[in-house]
């Protein structure tokens, strides 16, 4: 028999993220030793008290059966809990929050619950790749707005054609922003959900990274409005718990019992194990600070060092992610292979891999490289003393 591809499977690019593996694991298998700069995944060790709560998950959930498609009641009180105690934002355990198995799953999986054929979703260019995919895979039309340094890098909404928002059924925003760093100002909030508002929008934020912060303390935008709108959390790069694949959607009860009925036809829900482990993690603040302030020590290393090699980089004010410039107008592509001969062997993630082209055709991370704050400060410092010795 033949086996092809569907024509979906067959559009999609590959995975910027997969193709920095692939390079690292051939220089690994070389036998150079590569500093990963590349892929978004903390290093350190999920916190003991969150393992043991896993732990002690598993025996107490022994006979326990599939776990509750939304969450347990208990994981969506803590959720609650911790809104009110992080944002001042009171959420409905009932109504107002579901649990998912990871904020990618949800973010790929919303625009099945919401578009029809030819609606649009308005998506940042550079940006999560799964904001793209699940809009193509539910049969959705995309428009980029760009990201740009001019604009600190916050979107000119009003810029948008008409005719685009005549047919938009979804705004997707990202701050703290990956992968540029920057921190949306409260005003800006306000006017994104008047925007949304007034074009009858739905707007979906993606907070995953609230919480590593280095500069003034992020806000959600459900501080300033909930009708209309969801907030996609996750505990990835909060409590370093990326493989236990769990976060929640919270927001508008009308918009959340939406996606609470394409999930129940998708998933069988977040193990109650892991549930335990969520629950314990959102219950302790102290882990966060300490990962807070060990990602402040290797971001300030890292901008000094390539600051000192003479490259333009601002120091990101939240995300565990640099947004570098290219020197001398170098094309990024090009620069990331550069840092990847085994003399410097470090790998980073070409900007115009995270973004796609506008309307005009430009690529707005065309220019730019992203590092992960991820390697251990060892590795950080390593880095640097490699940095000191390259020749742009």
């Amino acid at each position: 028999m033949s086996v092809r591809a569907s024509r979906r499977l067959e559009s999609l690019p590959g995975y910027a993220f997969a193709e920095v593996d692939r390079k690292v694991t051939e220089l690994k298998a070389a036998g150079v030793r590569v500093l990963d700069f590349g892929v978004g995944d903390p290093q350190y060790p999920t916190p003991s008290d969150i393992r043991k709560a896993c732990q002690a998950g598993v025996d107490l959930h022994a006979a326990a059966g599939y776990p509750s498609y939304v969450g347990s009641r208990r994981l969506r009180e803590a959720i609650a809990r911790w809104n009110l105690s992080r944002f001042g934002v009171s959420l409905n355990p009932d109504t107002e929050i579901t649990a998912c198995a990871g904020a990618k799953e949800a973010v790929f999986h919303l625009p099945f619950a919401l578009l029809d054929p030819g609606d649009v979703v308005l998506l940042p260019s550079p940006g999560y790749p799964p904001y793209r995919t699940g809009t193509l895979f539910a049969g959705g039309e995309i428009y980029h707005y760009g990201l740009d340094r001019s604009r600190s890098f916050l979107p000119d909404l009003d810029s948008i054609p008409q005719e685009v928002l005549e047919r938009a059924r979804i705004l997707w925003l990202n701050y703290p922003n990956s992968p540029t760093g920057r921190i949306a100002p409260p005003d800006f909030f306000v006017k994104a959900i008047e925007f949304c508002r007034r074009h009858d929008i739905v707007l979906a934020s993606d907070e995953a990274y609230t919480e590593i912060w280095f500069s003034e303390r992020p806000r959600s935008i459900l501080e300033f409005g909930s009708e209309g709108i969801l907030v996609f959390q996750s505990m990835s790069k909060r409590s370093a718990m990326t493989g236990y694949r769990i976060g929640w959607v919270c927001g508008d009860s009308r918009l959340v019992t939406l996606f609470k009925k394409f999930k129940t036809n998708i998933d069988s829900g977040v193990p109650d194990f892991v549930q335990d482990a969520a629950i314990a993690a959102l219950s302790d603040e102290a882990h966060v600070e300490q990962a807070r302030a060990a990602y402040r020590i290797k971001r300030d290393l890292l901008v000094s060092s390539l600051q000192k090699a003479g490259m333009q980089v601002d120091p990101p004010e939240g995300t565990i992610y640099l947004w570098q410039k290219t020197p001398g107008g170098m094309d990024d592509v090009e620069f990331a292979t550069r840092l990847l001969d085994p003399s410097i062997a470090i790998a980073v993630v070409p900007g115009s891999w995270l973004a796609r082209p506008l309307a005009d055709g430009s690529n707005p991370g065309k220019g730019f490289v992203r590092w992960a704050l991820c390697p251990s400060l060892e590795e950080v410092e390593e880095a640097c003393r490699r940095l000191s010795s390259f020749r742009i």
